[in-house]
Formats: structure tokens, sequence, C-alpha cells
């Protein structure tokens, strides 16, 4: 894997995530916070709030371990009531990735990172596949939010890959 393949999916991952906070936007706050039966944090209450919060939580988190080698600390869900609470949090993780993955390299890419999971196991892992994580992760629970989207009529539309490549011209 190469630097500038990662680069690309994460287009792929800011397309996406666009999609779903673009629709997001359409919703009166009382959906955008209404408990869901399936969402991200359903033992809380789950809701598309939450969902979309769960999202960037994990971005942040791991571009934290990523850049400065030790996760960052969760997100307080407090911070963010609204979706443009949520949407600058997405803008400035979007920024903040970017940079970083413009300093490292392909041999970066393909190194070796370790770390412990929330479960104390000490993993070892190819970086590159640690943030291909990060993006699929991202696709689960945009999913989720885009059929919570749907039930409240404002779908994102098709989210998969193959339209991201027809969007950006490179079909």
């Amino acid at each position: 894997m190469n630097i500038q393949d990662i680069k690309f999916i994460y287009e792929y991952n800011y397309w996406a995530n666009k999609k779903i906070l673009e629709a997001a936007s359409k919703l009166p706050q009382e959906q955008f916070i209404a408990p869901a039966e399936f969402p991200f944090g359903i033992e809380q209450g789950g809701s598309l709030r939450s969902t979309i919060l769960h999202i960037v939580d994990a971005e942040y988190g791991w571009r934290g371990f990523f850049e400065f080698k030790k996760f960052g600390e969760d997100l307080n869900a407090n911070d963010f009531g609204t979706l443009e609470a949520l949407e600058k949090k997405f803008q400035e993780e979007e920024k903040a990735m970017r940079a970083w993955l413009d300093r490292i390299t392909d041999d970066d890419v393909n190194g070796k990172v370790t770390y412990t999971n929330d479960e104390g196991i000490l993993r070892t892992r190819t970086l590159w596949h640690c943030l291909l994580h990060v993006v699929n992760h991202g696709t689960q629970h945009r999913s989720e939010a885009a059929a919570l989207l749907t039930r409240f009529n404002a779908s994102p539309g098709d989210l998969d890959f193959t339209f991201f490549l027809i969007e950006s011209g490179n079909s």
C-alpha cells in the first residue's frame, strides 16, 4: 500500500461523511436527537446524533494515536448537542488528518504500530491496516446513520465507493 492510495481512500471517507452531514442538516433538532432502536449508543438512548458523534470520535481517537502515539480521550457528547457543533468537529478532524497524511511516507504506511486495545490486549499492526479500519468503521456507522436518515425521509443517497468514483470523476 502507498500513501497516495490511503489519501484516496480518505477522500472517499470525507465525501461520505459530508453526505451524511448534509442529509442530517435537513432534519429538525427533535429528530436529530430522538432515541432510536439500533444506532450506536443504544444503551444510552442512542440517536442519529450519537451515531454521527461516534464516527468523528473514532476518527479523532485514532488520529491521536497515529500522530502522537496516544489515543485521544473520548469526545464529550455534551459538547456536541447540535449538528453544527458536530460539523465543526468533522471539519477540524479532516483538516488535522489530511495534514498528518501529508507528512507520512510509503515506508510509514507499511510500517508497524503497536497499541493496547480497550480490552487491554497488545496489538501490533501494519499502519495502513489501522488507517483502513478507520474508514471501514465509518462505513459501518454511516450505514446506520443513513438508515435513520431514510426513516426520517432525508436519505443521504448512495454512499457506495463506486458512486464516489463517479462523482469525483474517477470512473
